[in-house]
């Protein structure tokens, strides 16, 4: 009996252990989702909650459901979402047991670094809606089998690195709404397959490797709304078919190669809000059925080669808030029914062939914000009502033929921040009401025919930056009095204006770089208060009446002659040096040597005017013939004689801050100001220096100085770079930014350098890329300068096509991945230049040595972001990416697109 009582007793021991067991195993689900932590990189620690309970679970829940990104039913008994996104997690997902979640409805992995093949099991959820993948690094072809997803609605997989052509069987999908496999790398022709969605609504293609004719079969998407398929480089023209897309509401088929005309028919898109067909190759009229387009606010056909005028049917557009149709060869005058546009606050017509006079009601009925018509040939006044809204920031109008006065809506227009109407035949006073212009920054009126004097208010505009009134030559007057005491005043150009009087003192210009005054009638001495200006780069006092000694500090000795020539009583290095005053007797004993050396001066002089002459009519005789022209997208078809006066003229060409080498601004016929580089190569290597010239020559990237031409021979050639004056990094680097600034600074260089190793075929590395090489337009916009130059360097020193640092997809040699490891390196270096307001300069090396958290802080204190977390997070990611451009093991360093990978997580 008491053998019997133990064994029941033991019995019950087992069962309760059996029961106690059941509870406390792990369901197979979260065995499966911790099998899948064990093999991402979680650098965040995003996933620090995935773990096995210690508590009781009853068997028919999901212990899971507790966890970050997981989202279940109410009884917690199936998951029915997993939303990784943003975690910062890298790594393979191949083994995700897909088959445990088969109820999921909902699966976002996006903004994180996963690698590797995209695990086809993901096709086997059945039930899934969304599928969001985007911002990662999958590779390798799409996996086959995505037809079997019957219930999806969305699919997004923008931004990955997948190769090969676009699934066709996607098109099965008949619940599919929103498609976006944009920025991945596809290739080949859009699948024509993709004209039987049935209920897709979204479409975003645009960034891969496209290529081929569109299919019009696209023009079946009856439920469309929303199309991009830009950024891409097809074959033909624009389908008409494509008008058949009636509920269609946004187009963009922008950068894409597209040639032919612009279909009438797709005047039937009366939906359309947007339309952009930017950077093609389309040709011909504007159809004038476009006015019936009614629904239209945004209208982009800039940068292609249409022709004719803006039809007048444009007037019945009254939704139209942008019209830009710059860079194109369009003539006639803009219509009158432009100005009536209540909407309308962005008009772009610049660098075509317009005439007449603008529209004189432009601004009066409408918000304008932004007006560009420069380089045409318009005439006539400025509007008088254009700043009526008190809303217009930029008002451009350079290289025309207008005349008259500032009108009083500009001369008091506070919201304006940038004007230049520079190059025309504007008279009267400069009649700015600087007191009012509290926000200006960029004003450039040079080149006209104004009158009266700089007006003595100018310093009240507290935020400018940037002045030249420089080429009126009968302006006259003199510097006004507080003219340096501007506190963010970097660029002062008055050369040739007839200015008299002195150069007033400098109290304070913490930021001047530039003063030009050469070609005036100013005198006295040069105030020894200009030491007090530590950033300025040149000062162009040549031809005045300017004398005693140039200061002897280093910045003085540096500057070129040409900056303090036609002085007569002016020395000091870099001119003549400064000798004490003689005594009478000794000036009277000096006499005959003087006379002596007049003498012999002349002789010389005479000597050197013959050898010139017949160095002029020897080089004419030995080079005619020889020079040659080759003008870029965005120059006219100057010839080599129109490129070669404009050097010829000193009014047209001055010395100007050297960026990289020795590099001159110069205004060609039109007006166009250009910076001349002069390269020099040996005759044989003619076609290998030409071939690369072209290449760089047709490389476009928002992100890139562009190459506007090229006039050359046998072994010389000018290149005509865009002219932006706002300066390189190096000469703002000092200038307090906010965080978004900083960003966007950061965010283009990189995407310029990405066109460059990725995007340019055979890919380019920059060679020499630093601060002063970051040039910033007016937008304060990096772009990269000099990009390439090395490679023309070491052409020139002796290296033959074979060893170019030209490259091809598949032909990445060692010294070529070094090149672009170098570029990635000195990327590196600028962030971190640029987070710290340049503070921290060639830092790429030392930072390796630091601790991270310490460099960290250095940056938050900088930033002001000790009580800001969102910027604090943003700091560590950019701080980061830094830090892998730098490694030591230029293998590690990643690649330019995984960087914009990562910068994509930036919020500003």
């Amino acid at each position: 009996m008491e053998m019997l009582l133990h064994f029941s007793c033991l019995r019950f021991l087992l069962f309760c252990s059996m029961f106690i067991t059941t509870f406390s195993v792990l369901d197979p689900i979260s065995v499966s989702l911790l099998n899948l932590k064990a093999e991402l990189i979680d650098g965040s620690n995003s996933l620090s909650d995935w773990f096995e309970s210690s508590g009781e679970i009853p068997p028919e829940k999901i212990q899971a459901c507790s966890w970050t990104g997981v989202i279940c039913n109410n009884n917690s008994t199936v998951i029915t979402g997993l939303d990784l996104s943003m975690k910062n997690l890298g790594g393979e997902i191949s083994r995700l047991d897909f088959d445990f979640l088969n109820h999921l409805v909902g699966l976002n992995i996006s903004y994180n670094l996963f690698s590797g093949e995209l695990p086809g099991g993901i096709f086997n959820l059945s039930n899934l809606k969304v599928l969001d993948f985007s911002r990662n690094n999958f590779s390798g072809q799409f996996p086959s089998g995505i037809s079997k997803l019957k219930n999806l609605v969305t699919l997004d997989a923008f931004s990955n690195s997948f190769s090969g052509e676009l699934p066709v069987d996607i098109a099965e999908i008949t619940t599919l709404r929103v498609l976006n496999f944009a920025g991945s790398y596809f290739s080949g022709p859009i699948p024509s397959e993709y004209g039987s969605f049935q209920s897709l609504e979204f479409i975003h293609l645009a960034g891969n490797f496209l290529s081929g004719n569109l299919p019009p079969e696209l023009g079946r998407l009856k439920t469309l709304t929303h199309m991009e398929i830009g950024y891409n480089s097809y074959l033909g023209s624009i389908p008409w078919q494509f008008g058949n897309m009636s509920e269609l509401q946004y187009l963009d088929i922008a950068g894409a190669n597209l040639s032919g005309t612009l279909p009438n028919y797709l005047s039937n898109l009366t939906k359309l809000h947007t339309f952009f067909l930017f950077r093609n190759k389309l040709s011909g009229q504007i159809p004038y059925d476009f006015g019936k387009i009614k629904a239209l606010t945004s209208l982009d056909l800039s940068d292609n080669l249409l022709s004719g005028p803006i039809p007048s049917s444009f007037s019945e557009l009254q939704n139209l808030r942008l019209l830009s149709l710059m860079y194109n060869g369009m003539s006639g005058s803009v219509p009158e029914g432009i100005a009536k546009l209540k909407n309308l606050d962005t008009l772009l017509i610049w660098n075509n062939y317009f005439s007449g006079s603008i529209p004189q009601d432009l601004g009066r009925f409408s918000k304008l914000k932004w007006v560009d018509v420069s380089t045409n040939n318009l005439i006539g006044l400025i509007p008088p009502d254009i700043c009526a809204s008190g809303q217009l920031t930029k008002l451009i109008l350079f290289s025309n033929n207008f005349s008259g006065g500032l009108s009083p809506s500009i001369s008091s227009c506070s919201s304006l921040i940038r004007l230049r109407i520079e190059d025309n035949s504007f008279s009267g006073d400069i009649s700015l009401n600087f007191n009012k212009l509290s926000e200006i920054s960029y004003i450039d009126i040079s080149r006209n025919r104004f009158t009266g004097g700089i007006p003595t208010g100018i310093f009240q505009a507290f935020n400018l930056q940037y002045f030249n009134v420089s080429n009126n030559s009968e302006l006259g007057g003199e510097i006004p009095e507080k003219i340096w005491s501007m506190p963010l005043l970097q660029n002062f150009s008055a050369s040739y204006c007839n200015i008299t009087g002195n150069i007033p003192p400098f109290h304070s210009c913490k930021s001047l770089s530039v003063i030009e005054l050469n070609r005036n009638h100013l005198s006295s001495t040069l105030p020894t208060s200009i030491l007090r200006c530590g950033s300025l780069k040149l000062l162009n006092v040549s031809f005045n009446d300017i004398s005693g000694s140039i200061p002897s500090d280093k910045v003085f000795r540096l500057m070129d002659t040409s900056s303090f020539i036609g002085n007569s009583k002016l020395c000091g290095a870099p001119l003549r040096p400064c000798h004490k005053k003689e005594s009478g007797v000794e000036r009277g004993s000096k006499r005959t040597q003087k006379i002596a050396w007049i003498l012999i001066t002349c002789a010389v002089v005479v000597l050197l005017l013959l050898l010139i002459l017949f160095g002029i009519l020897y080089r004419r005789r030995g080079s005619q013939g020889q020079w040659k022209m080759i003008s870029y997208r965005g120059l006219p078809q100057f010839t080599a004689n129109d490129v070669l006066k404009s050097f010829n003229s000193t009014e047209t060409m001055e010395i100007m801050p050297a960026l990289s080498g020795s590099i001159c601004k110069a205004v060609l016929p039109t007006g166009i100001t250009v910076l001349v580089k002069k390269f020099e190569w040996e005759t044989k290597r003619s076609q290998f220096v030409l071939e690369f010239i072209n290449r760089i020559g047709n490389v476009r990237h928002k992100n890139l100085t562009r190459l506007l031409g090229c006039c050359y021979n046998n072994n010389l050639a000018y290149l005509l770079y865009e002219y932006l004056p706002n300066g390189n990094l190096t000469e703002k680097m000092g200038m307090k930014r906010d965080w978004a600034a900083k960003s966007k600074i950061v965010t283009g260089i990189a995407k310029g350098l990405c066109f460059l190793h990725h995007d340019s075929f055979p890919a380019v590395s920059h060679g020499d890329l630093k601060a002063s090489n970051v040039i910033l337009d007016e937008n304060m916009e990096p772009r990269l300068a000099e990009y390439g130059f090395k490679h023309l360097a070491q052409l020139n020193g002796g290296l033959n096509a074979a060893t170019m640092y030209w490259l091809k997809e598949d032909e990445f040699s060692r010294a070529i991945k070094e090149e672009l490891y170098i570029d990635i390196f000195n990327f590196g270096e600028i962030i971190l230049e640029i987070v710290t307001n340049g503070r921290m300069k060639n830092a790429g090396e030392s930072i390796q040595k630091k601790q991270k958290e310490s460099i960290l802080k250095e940056i938050y204190d900088e930033n002001e972001a000790n009580s800001s977390k969102s910027l604090q997070e943003e700091i560590n990611l950019v701080t980061e990416i830094a830090w892998r451009c730098t490694t030591t093991r230029s293998s590690d360093r990643p690649s330019m697109q995984d960087v914009l990978k990562l910068l994509s997580g930036l919020k500003s």
